[in-house]
């Protein structure tokens, strides 16, 4: 059985403590709670304090949480919110669709997976929950990249590899590629991240009507495309889940 990294716990403690009783603690109150020396409590509320995760009030010496610490438990709840507001429309679209369903969201500069919903079929599938996708090449990809300043930049800054030799790597190639999708609102990948699957894509937007996500399906060419094309039914489909749980989110009409 691994052993747990005591650095770790205890820095975890003092986060416990102090989201809970008093506001602000001062040094003695933290170690004594914790049962820690001094130096030992100093120590760790000082790498707590450099990543952001406690602030110390400068008149009085005390310690609180971090913004650090905030902005990640807003970013877990927006999360979490955006999961459930979609759940019945992405089971519409999987039905609807005959394929599989994926909500995406920003994370260390790729795309990560927070909700699937399988392709209504009998055949064996994986669950793709916390799986990352890449921003260049995937639809879900350049639909943040397109309309996620934050995502822009990552994807600019990124090594872009080629997965197919449809690939777009090149940087004005793919910046043509952003403007297209924001022009039609939304993004496609055909057989550019994986031979002989492709898929399309949505922004989803929340209240203040920033992009706080895409979803999309993903499935065979053969079944995606018609005459070389993403058949216009589909990203019908996609658009419309998107929109919908956008307007459960509080956007409004897009």
């Amino acid at each position: 059985m691994a052993r747990n990294i005591q650095s770790l716990e205890r820095a975890a403690a003092m986060l416990r403590l102090l989201a809970g009783g008093e506001r602000r603690l001062g040094l003695s109150d933290i170690a004594s709670s914790l049962g820690l020396a001094k130096g030992t409590a100093h120590g760790i509320l000082r790498t707590l304090q450099q990543e952001g995760f406690v602030e110390q009030d400068e008149a009085s010496g005390r310690y609180q949480l971090g913004a650090e610490l905030l902005r990640l438990g807003t970013t877990y709840l927006d999360v979490h919110e955006l999961r459930a507001r979609a759940l019945v429309w992405t089971d519409d679209l999987a039905r609807s669709s005959g394929e599989s369903v994926y909500l995406g969201v920003l994370h260390q500069q790729g795309v990560l997976i927070v909700h699937h919903v399988f392709r209504p079929d009998d055949s064996r599938q994986v669950l793709e929950i916390g799986a990352m996708q890449p921003l260049h090449s995937t639809a879900l990809g350049k639909v943040l990249s397109a309309y996620d300043p934050v995502a822009h930049s990552e994807a600019i800054e990124a090594d872009r590899k080629a997965f197919t030799d449809r690939t777009m790597c090149e940087l004005d190639g793919f910046e043509h590629i952003l403007d297209v999708t924001r022009a039609r609102g939304y993004a496609a990948d055909v057989e550019e991240t994986w031979e002989g699957v492709a898929g399309v894509a949505a922004p989803i937007h929340d209240r203040r009507r920033m992009p706080v996500g895409a979803v999309g399906i993903t499935g065979a060419v053969e079944r995606l495309c018609r005459d070389g094309e993403l058949r216009p039914e589909l990203i019908a489909a996609v658009r419309d889940c998107a929109r919908a749980v956008s307007r459960d989110l509080g956007a409004g009409r897009f």
